[in-house]
């Protein structure tokens, strides 16, 4: 894998402290949707993450990718708790789900994902 997911992240936080400081009321209304749609509920944030990331894969975004793999390390998600993530997205997404689905396995591992298998 060539992306530097753990740079890539950083990359993006920069920019967006732009876009905070730039179209801040965009900004203040994305992070409070963010903090409404992660809140633990009849789903937990683990489950939403992993719900984020799977359309993440789907959707081929890179950042995507970073930002949830990473949440998702902070959470706890454990490697079998990420692949079966991983088949429900190759399963939903096909072929191009195959590839993505293992760009997001390397992401989850640089982010430490259960220590880096």
């Amino acid at each position: 894998m060539s992306q530097d997911y753990v740079e890539l992240s950083k990359d993006l936080l920069a920019k967006m402290a732009d876009m905070r400081r730039e179209i801040p009321e965009t900004m203040k209304a994305f992070g409070a949707m963010n903090r409404a749609a992660n809140s633990d509920g009849a789903l937990s944030h683990k489950s939403k993450e992993l719900i984020a990331l799977g359309i993440g894969i789907a959707s081929r975004c890179q950042g995507c990718l970073a930002f949830h793999a990473q949440a998702l390390v902070e959470l706890g998600c454990t490697r079998a708790e990420f692949m079966e993530m991983l088949q429900v997205a190759v399963y939903m997404g096909g072929g191009p789900a195959v590839m993505t689905a293992a760009e997001a396995l390397a992401a989850f591992e640089a982010f430490g994902g259960e220590a880096a298998v």
